[in-house]
């Protein structure tokens, strides 16, 4: 940041001086709200949470050098007090932009992809200048002014993730960096619930372009409808990216390799050069498209551009991070958020790097959908349900309209025309999941001679698989059993997808209830040469289940 004497920070903040504080004490940065982040010359940002209270730690940030604490309440230590502490942190963001007139702020927003956009603008405004960017996500009411005031004296360009989890969030946030280039990917379903439509997603999103000045540009999807009317809400300049011929920046010829990773030529009005993208899923084309379009707008030759996004990995962890293990299995980590969206994104990628392979997936329960909830739930079991998977978990609560769409869209594609399928069989005990058949395939998991078969693993539920064929059996207890089934390869899912191949072998579906249960459900499963996808709402955890897999502890 730029360096203030607190005195000048009380002025900013309409604060008062407290414990003894230097008015001449310079804080040089960073602020922080995490006491474990103090460095010397730090401003520490005391927050009360639900269960921790900033305030606590205000000796411990001294000791750490932090200059003084911005605090609600007086502490033990040299202070800035203020009514309210974020309110007070985006006005020093807000001082602190006013402060770099020569630096270009870009603003990203959307449903989904703005964080992988946000990366790969960076990498491109990087070639021309310094340039800060959030750390994740870091696209809040705490982390958009966190990342602003990163900025310093040398800094030339700002590229921003704006989120909103309702009308007048993204609005404010451009009321603290105003930005001059504005970039919106989609409106989507993710945080449905919330805004009750995607016409007021849109009308959320559109804030940002709303905030452009006349000079500035409005970087819009022409593939998403909801975004190209945008163009109407801003006296800004419009250009378009996307995949139609009326959009300026485009991509053609897309080509997706057997990794899941894309080629495609980029076409610009100035020329053409071709891209070949190391991130994973066709998805990240228009991702990529969204920051060469920003890219272009200031003035960066098409080649420099197609360069950066050839070079560019996942800066940010949990978006489809690939690893393979020593013994061949793919873990596809894509766990640090859902909606169904990127969900539909994230199977479609699975299908081209898991095909000729076993393939599981770990998926949970989607969040904040609202009154559709129940039904986009249901979509999403049918979507996995459909995917040509040996196994699908399921983990977390309010899992049932997942588990009930999943063996819906098994049932359906047992009795498609020309597949065999036969009665219902329950599993009782450990069953060997079903792989690839004929000459060559490796042959099911079985405990080695005496020795005792596992059994499920605590808290997973029972599994109903239907055989190719066979007599029909009882359920014990009564009960009517859930069935499930693995479909054909070939065809169309639910979603408009492809559907994986795997024959007509039984799909094995379990309901967990953690990410640690998932975890230890797969490993009784995994052979070498599988493939995993981990994917769902950030608050189930499910990074855990990737790390656990990989051999790593939990975090």
């Amino acid at each position: 940041m730029i360096p203030l004497p607190l005195a000048r920070i009380a002025e900013i903040t309409s604060g008062a001086l407290s414990g003894m504080a230097d008015p001449r004490a310079v804080v040089r940065g960073p602020v922080v709200i995490d006491s474990r982040a103090v460095e010397p010359g730090s401003l520490f940002v005391a927050f009360r949470g639900a269960r921790v209270d900033g305030h606590d730690y205000a000796a411990q940030a001294i000791r750490a050098g932090a200059v003084a604490i911005l605090a609600t309440r007086p502490v033990e230590a040299p202070a800035v007090i203020v009514p309210d502490a974020a309110a007070a942190l985006a006005e020093l963001a807000a001082a602190q932009v006013a402060a770099l007139p020569d630096a270009t702020v870009i603003g990203v927003t959307g449903s989904a992809g703005k964080t992988t956009t946000k990366d790969l603008l960076a990498r491109i405004t990087g070639r021309i200048g310094p340039t800060i960017a959030p750390m994740g996500s870091f696209n809040n009411e705490l982390g958009h002014p966190l990342t602003v005031l990163r900025a310093d004296a040398g800094t030339r360009f700002m590229v921003l993730e704006l989120a909103a989890r309702n009308l007048g969030h993204i609005k404010d946030l451009t009321r603290i960096a105003p930005p001059q280039i504005g970039v919106v990917l989609n409106v989507g379903t993710a945080h449905l619930g919330v805004f009750g439509g995607k016409e007021a997603i849109a009308k959320a999103k559109g804030e940002l372009v709303e905030a452009l000045p006349r000079t500035g540009v409005a970087v819009l999807n022409a593939d998403d409808p909801y975004v190209r009317e945008m163009a109407s809400r801003t006296d800004a300049r419009v250009t378009y990216f996307g995949r139609g011929e009326d959009a300026a920046i485009r991509a053609e010829n897309v080509v997706v390799d057997v990794r899941g990773r894309a080629s495609f030529t980029l076409r610009t009005p100035s020329g053409s050069a071709h891209v070949s993208l190391k991130l994973y899923g066709a998805h990240a084309v228009e991702n990529a498209l969204a920051a060469a379009a920003a890219g272009y707008e200031l003035g960066l030759p098409v080649a420099t551009i197609a360069e950066e996004l050839s070079q560019a990995t996942p800066r940010s962890r949990w978006r489809m991070e690939v690893t393979d293990r020593a013994d061949g299995v793919t873990v596809i980590n894509d766990a640090y958020n859902a909606n169904p969206d990127s969900m539909r994104a994230a199977f479609e990628t699975f299908e081209v790097l898991g095909r000729g392979r076993r393939r599981f997936a770990v998926i949970a329960a989607l969040r904040e959908l609202g009154d559709e909830g129940p039904a986009l739930n249901a979509e999403l079991g049918r979507l996995a349900g459909s995917a040509g998977l040996a196994g699908l978990i399921v983990a977390g609560p309010d899992a049932e309209p997942v588990l009930q769409g999943a063996h819906a869209a098994a049932q359906a594609a047992t009795t498609a025309p020309g597949v065999p399928h036969g009665p219902v069989t329950p599993v009782s005990g450990p069953q060997p999941v079903p792989g690839p058949q004929g000459p060559g395939a490796p042959s099911p998991v079985a405990p080695p001679p005496g020795a005792q078969a596992p059994g499920p693993q605590e808290g997973a539920q029972d599994v109903w698989q239907a055989p190719d064929a066979g007599v029909p059996q009882q359920p014990q207890g009564g009960q009517e059993p859930q069935q499930a089934w693995q479909p054909p390869s070939g065809g169309a899912g639910p979603f408009g997808g492809p559907l994986g191949g795997g024959g007509a072998h039984p799909t094995r579906i379990v309901h967990v209830p953690d990410a640690e249960a998932a975890a230890a459900e797969l490993n009784r499963w995994l052979r070498p040469g599988d493939a995993v996808l981990i994917k769902g709402p950030r608050a189930m955890g499910l990074e855990r289940t990737a790390e656990l897999l990989l051999g790593g502890a939990a975090q």
